[in-house]
């Protein structure tokens, strides 16, 4: 199956961070992708901004690499190569200052979409966004792209909203989360409703528990600094994981319509109750001593910081407070230097009420999983009859499906998250970004969380790498009589 490729008209992307991490990994290669499929028009203009000093077809060489590195070399096309640095050209420019504003000026065309990606540290939002209408580049269908973290607490974040209010409108400005761009998150919604096969049973009548899981194999080394400032919680729970929690719990939206789903997503962070300190397990990873493998440093080494109580690992409980969910809890666990990398959503139904099978075999509950990473999918767990004379005995089966599988050709047709996000900015569409009221309602649920547990003097519990995590999390789930899944590949 080839995925249908939506046309746009010629338009205008600055890259502000073209030389960092994100742009080689993820920007670049997602721009050239789209290029192959043909959804890059001729006559568009890709731009890269950053402080280095250099000319642009040295920046096309880097280009050129990055697509060497960063692409699959079975969806290389060198025919298409020169096509896609045909497109690119490079400014130096200073995001604080004068230098380069004027050169970008005349790089932009006038008259048709400008997006600008700001791939660059927080704190220098508010200085481009200002620059960008000092110099009269940001015009009425200028739209700006934004990375997280979006601030760190209410306050911040409700400083970097007004800066940016003060030079672009709400429907200008793009939130970026990549989860909200894989294929299984957005199938989420349409499994939910386009089905008339799920959504009656969606509530706490039906379902038992959720359970949402981002686990990682790698620490926090290289960005300990970072990460020490922030944790698990302000690093996955507060954005990614909150934006998969609104998906599964947020009543029908009256129309696929940007505005439509976000407000609904915005009701459930209003609903969600505060969190008792007993349901909370933090978590650091511990470091490996090199008994039969490689010896690796543990968090506290990683994050260069003895002392630190920033958690690398989060298990919580938390109940949405509506009609629809009072009562069925919802799981969230995420941490690094686990035992797989693996990002899926499950959700557990309750058993029949009755049951007319007696000493019928090994009986679970029926389980939706909702596969992010690796290998998206989907698949539902269901009990069958056991094959064979023996008797009426029940074995739990899944109903698979890959995506991979499922839409041909090994997924090549598939886009990363980042493309489809960055092609949703150019046509205007903003259902899969968050609004600014719903990153406020966010940190206004978690900072109390956080500074509780500053207050109390918590410390993270100690975990093995490459273990599930904290002992204190299996507890989290036991006492009530539930377990979580395997964390595997």
């Amino acid at each position: 199956m080839v995925s249908r490729v939506i046309p746009v008209d010629p338009f205008d992307l600055v890259i502000f961070g073209a030389t960092g991490d994100l742009a080689r990994r993820k920007i670049l290669p997602g721009l050239y992708r789209r290029f192959v499929a043909g959804q890059i028009p001729e006559g568009s203009a890709i731009i890269g901004a950053a402080r280095t000093q250099m000319e642009a077809a040295a920046f096309r060489a880097q280009v050129r690499d990055v697509i060497a590195e960063f692409v699959d070399p079975a969806k290389h096309h060198p025919d298409q190569i020169e096509g896609f640095l045909a497109l690119i050209d490079y400014v130096a420019i200073d995001a604080r200052g004068t230098t380069g504003w004027a050169s970008l000026k005349a790089l932009v065309t006038p008259g048709r979409v400008h997006a600008f990606y700001f791939s660059v540290a927080p704190g220098l939002f508010g200085d481009l966004a200002e620059r960008l209408h000092a110099h009269d580049i940001a015009g009425d269908q200028a739209r700006i792209v934004v990375e997280k973290p979006f601030g760190r607490d209410l306050a911040t974040a409700r400083a970097l909203n007004a800066t940016l209010a003060e030079h672009f409108d709400e429907h200008q400005i793009y939130r970026i989360d990549h989860y909200l761009g894989k294929e299984t998150v957005q199938n989420l919604m349409a499994v939910r409703f386009a089905n008339i096969l799920f959504e009656p049973l969606w509530n706490a009548q039906y379902i038992d528990h959720v359970q949402i899981t981002v686990a990682e194999t790698v620490g926090v080394a290289g960005r300990g600094a970072y990460y020490d400032r922030s944790g698990a919680m302000r690093d996955m729970v507060q954005n990614h994981m909150m934006q998969l929690l609104c998906l599964i719990a947020m009543e029908p939206p009256y129309h696929f319509d940007p505005d439509a789903v976000r407000d609904e997503k915005l009701k459930v962070i209003r609903a969600l109750d505060p969190v008792d300190p007993q349901d909370i397990v933090r978590g650091q990873y511990l470091g490996v001593s090199g008994k039969g493998c490689a010896p690796q440093p543990g968090y506290l080494a990683d994050a260069e910081n003895p002392g630190s109580r920033t958690e690398s690992y989060i298990a919580m409980k938390v109940h949405v407070a509506n009609w629809r969910w009072k009562g069925t809890p919802f799981y969230l666990r995420t941490g690094k230097r686990l035992r797989a990398r693996t990002s899926e959503i499950a959700i557990t139904f309750k058993e029949p009420p009755h049951s007319i099978f007696d000493d019928a075999g090994d009986w679970r509950e029926n389980v939706l999983v909702i596969r992010l990473q690796p290998n998206e999918g989907m698949n539902l767990k269901v009990m069958i009859k056991e094959p064979g004379p023996g008797g009426m005995r029940l074995v739990q089966v899944p109903l698979d499906m890959s995506f991979a599988e499922a839409l041909g050709d090994d997924g090549a047709d598939i886009p990363d998250a980042y493309e489809r996000l960055i092609m949703d900015v150019i046509r205007g569409n903003q259902t899969l970004f968050m609004r600014g009221d719903e990153v406020e309602a966010a940190w206004a649920w978690t900072d109390p969380i956080i500074a509780g547990w500053e207050a109390r003097g918590d410390r993270p519990q100690p975990y093995d790498a490459g273990s599930s995590g904290p002992e204190d999390a299996l507890m989290l789930m036991h006492r009530d009589g539930r377990r979580w899944r395997e964390i595997r590949e």
